[in-house]
């Protein structure tokens, strides 16, 4: 969703002052976020304190809420040093994300066709009906997580894709990550929608983590050692249900799926593999607003749409950026900026 929660590869996440839910979200877009949108929308031009001032919020967290309302689209920033911002019709807007979440539901109804696929392939053979739980609420969802984690003696394989379940801060990766346990996991592009999206992701690659992304990814789950899954059942987390599933020709299957993923994805660098940083941040606003679309999974005409360039405008830019940042495509531009410190 538009409003940002700190994110624990799809489970539990930390969310801030953009935890609210609105008449919007189905769309995407949070609560804070629609209240902020619809501040812009009743000013018809307004600046970031003009916005803070109507909703009663600080202005930070104010313009990382319109940046991620520009990178959807939904308000445009008007030319000049002095940031001021105008509401795109609503119409308009709204319906680039109502065509995008149908995009989206429509990648997990074929993503549940290919589950379905094997299950009736692999399915039978449970080991005596003890290869797959079910498990039904937040706290069975949250606390098999934890301790799918916890339990890991070598490796965690994970797909990452929002909408995310829980509202609970996990800190368990770093801790998992220091004692040695490998961790490779495949984001889709829209886990990475904003900069403190990058924050995240740089810190965990720091930290080891082996990160990759992939435009498309409709699935998300958990394996620990190759031993154990947990995979939701359904993108609805109003009624929060998952699959516990231990080693079967069902689990082989899984795995077999997460390693094509992989060879697919995107690798996303880590700390160690980037050149030496610039003493100074070159970037200006409208850089970050690009690095923060480039992981959008927009294709090139709709990000030059936004920001109101031409085509060849965005492109000439994008690869300044990627000379730059010593990043072979968008998304390692992305999370290399976000190293820096620059988003």
């Amino acid at each position: 969703m538009l409003a940002h929660c700190g994110r624990w590869h799809g489970w539990a996440t930390i969310c801030r002052v953009t935890d609210e839910v609105g008449a919007l979200a189905g769309a995407g877009v949070g609560g804070f976020d629609e209240r902020v949108y619809r501040a812009v929308l009743a000013a018809g031009t307004a600046t970031p304190g003009d916005v803070a001032d109507a909703t009663g919020t600080a202005a930070p967290a104010v313009v990382r809420a319109l940046d991620r309302l520009r990178a959807a689209g939904l308000v445009n920033r008007l030319a000049g040093r002095r940031r001021r911002y105008t509401a795109v019709h609503p119409r308009t807007g709204m319906a680039g994300l109502l065509s995008a979440r149908t995009d989206e539901l429509d990648a997990a109804r074929a993503a549940v066709d290919e589950l379905v696929t094997l299950f009736e392939a692999h399915g039978s053979d449970t080991g005596g009906g003890g290869a797959v739980e079910l498990l039904t609420g937040r706290e069975a969802l949250g606390h098999w997580f934890v301790r799918l984690q916890q339990e890991a003696r070598e490796e965690v394989l994970s797909l990452d894709r929002p909408p995310y379940a829980l509202a609970d801060s996990n800190p368990v990766q770093p801790q998992i990550l220091a004692r040695g346990v490998a961790f490779r996991t495949i984001y889709a592009p829209e886990a990475l929608a904003t900069a403190e999206d990058l924050a995240e992701l740089a810190d965990l690659t720091a930290r080891g983590e082996q990160a990759r992304v992939l435009p498309g990814l409709a699935l998300k789950m958990s394996i620990a050692d190759r031993r154990v899954a947990l995979l939701p059942l359904t993108l609805d987390f109003r009624q929060v249900r998952a699959a516990l599933i231990r080693e079967s020709t069902l689990l082989a299957g899984l795995l077999d799926l997460f390693d094509s993923y992989w060879a697919r994805a995107v690798p996303v660098p880590a700390v160690g593999d980037r050149p030496a940083e610039p003493a100074a941040d070159p970037l200006d606003d409208d850089d970050r607003a690009l690095l923060t679309l480039l992981v959008s999974g927009l294709k090139d005409e709709a990000i030059a749409r936004q920001l109101g360039w031409s085509v060849r405008t965005m492109r000439r830019r994008m690869r300044r950026l990627h000379d730059l940042l010593g990043a072979a495509n968008r998304f390692q531009a992305g999370v290399a900026a976000a190293h820096r410190g620059w988003i």
